[in-house]
Order: C-alpha cells, then structure tokens, then sequence
C-alpha cells in the first residue's frame, strides 16, 4: 500500500513561533500553523494538527461508508460528512484531541434507514482513521436523506 508524507517545518518557541505544514505527497499545498490560533476559537487562517485529522477522518469514513453501503447491496448517491475533532488540556499535563464528532447525511438508493444507520456505526468502527484514533470518544449522527 502507498504511503503518504508531510513536513512541517517550526521556527521559535510554542507560544511565539510558528511554521508551515506541506502536504508532501500530494503537493496541494502549504498551510501555517501556530500554537496560540491552534487553540483560540477562530483560526485565523491557519490550520492545525486537529484541522488535518478531522479532513483525514471526513474522507475516509465517507469512503469507508461508501464502501459497506456498497456490500449491504445499495448504492450511494451522495454523502456528506462531517467531523469536529476536539482538543482540550489533557488533565495529566499538556494538551489531547479529546472527542470526534462525526456528523453524516446520505441520500441512497436501495437501502432503508436501517440499513444505512447500521452501515454508518459500522463504518465508524471500521474507518482506518477511526482505528488510528483508538482510545479517542467518536460520536456518530448519521441519518437518511429522501
């Protein structure tokens, strides 16, 4: 299987430095990044490590979804997915990603809600970005769109 690269390069202290992420294997792009607006509200335009994991994990539980829709014997017409990666203070020092939420809303043919919602938990559990983030709380709002 392939394996996929960043870099980041880093210059100054936590609180007063800075750097830029580069989507090496890709090449799509080079974003910065800071510590303070990693944890302010609003991001300034910057990303994060919890902006980078919450796009890892929207796109490969959707393919991942896509994929067990397929095998249940429907067919998916759209999938929007969504995910809000948390970060708090870690109460034994320093920071954690301490919650995902996963939001989705599917329109699919040849599956009824039942179908599709066990899909979706399914997904969740089987997503490799999901089994990557082992010990992390990942919450699920799935449901089917007409």
């Amino acid at each position: 299987m392939a394996v996929r690269s960043a870099r980041t390069a880093w210059n100054g202290t936590l609180a007063e430095g800075g750097g830029q992420v580069e989507l090496s294997s890709s090449k799509v792009g080079t974003y910065d990044v800071s510590f303070p607006k990693r944890a302010a509200d609003e991001a300034g335009g910057t990303t994060s490590p919890e902006e980078l994991v919450a796009a890892a994990h929207s796109s490969c539980y959707a393919m991942q979804l896509s994929a067990l829709i397929g095998e249940a014997g429907g067919t998916p017409v759209a999938l929007e997915v969504s995910a809000d990666v948390t970060l708090e203070p870690d109460p034994a020092g320093g920071f954690q990603i301490s919650s995902i939420a996963l939001k989705v809303r599917g329109e699919v043919e040849g599956l009824d809600e039942a179908g599709f919602l066990k899909a979706a938990e399914d997904a969740k559990a089987t997503c490799p970005v999901s089994k990557a983030l082992t010990g992390t709380t990942i919450s699920l709002d799935a449901s089917l769109e007409s």
